[in-house]
């Protein structure tokens, strides 16, 4: 899963891919790169990030939505997005299916959305919202925990009828950097919820923070995390260097078979 985040303020490309022909380039070098899908974002989840209201995450959007779809046709397109309404209006545009960071919880009418638009949902892990989630990461037994999370999650998304979900643990969100290693390290345990599972690693702060080192030179850490993540059953990997994501997926389905 290639990202293309098209705001100001992202961690790592924010402000890179506002104008068309930047967004061209780049989801035209993703695609011939390997992405399977392309994930595109107009509100920034950063720690901390500022809140942007519907429309204008509404007005960033769906331009992006409507210029990918008319020029590359075939692509599986993803929105990261919370917000019900923005899901409806560019699944209407012809995007394939909707990336949640708050599983559901950030909009009350989200579930019954993706029911009733029948596309894939991905929920993933997060307490409180990007401005709080810093603060929310007092955990009883941080797998455990996740797991419950999750098994709720499942249930409700099931009972409004949604059928493909996949489920993402949400590295970097309302876990500390411990918290994140621990995660990664027992991977492995949320293969039980028999579902699909999306890790987004790429470039975050778990990985410069530990090697001192920046966003920009955290690309070499993010293949190592990713082959991990790969070897413990992720199913998706979302990033943003797509040629040596597929590297990793190359690499580790020789080793596997």
């Amino acid at each position: 899963m290639g990202i293309l985040n098209v705001t100001p303020d992202s961690f790592y490309d924010g402000g890179r891919f506002r104008n068309s022909s930047a967004v061209m380039r780049q989801v035209d070098q993703m695609l011939e790169e390997g992405a399977t899908f392309i994930d595109v974002g107009a509100y920034s989840s950063k720690p901390n990030a500022e809140d942007v209201n519907e429309s204008e995450e509404l007005l960033r959007i769906l331009p992006i939505v409507d210029l990918i779809i008319k020029n590359f046709p075939e692509v599986v397109l993803s929105i990261d997005t919370f917000r019900s309404r923005v899901a409806k209006q560019c699944i209407d545009a012809g995007a394939s299916l909707i990336n949640d960071i708050s599983a559901g919880h950030l909009d009350k009418n989200m579930l019954a959305t993706v029911a009733k638009l029948k596309v894939p949902y991905i929920m993933m892990h997060m307490r409180g919202t990007p401005k709080t989630m810093q603060q929310l990461t007092n955990y009883d037994d941080l797998i455990k925990d996740i797991l419950f999370y999750f098994s709720e999650r499942i249930a409700k998304a099931r009972a409004l009828g949604i059928v493909d979900l996949v489920i993402d643990p949400g590295f970097g969100f309302a876990k500390t950097l411990e918290q994140n290693y621990e995660l990664l390290n027992k991977l492995e345990l949320l293969k039980m919820t028999d579902l699909p599972i999306l890790v987004g690693l790429s470039r975050k702060s778990m990985i410069y923070k530990t090697l001192e080192t920046s966003a920009k030179e955290a690309l070499n850490g993010t293949s190592i995390l990713n082959t991990i993540a790969l070897q413990k059953g992720t199913n998706i990997l979302r990033v943003h260097d797509v040629r040596e994501a597929m590297e990793c997926i190359q690499l580790t389905q020789q080793l596997n078979d």
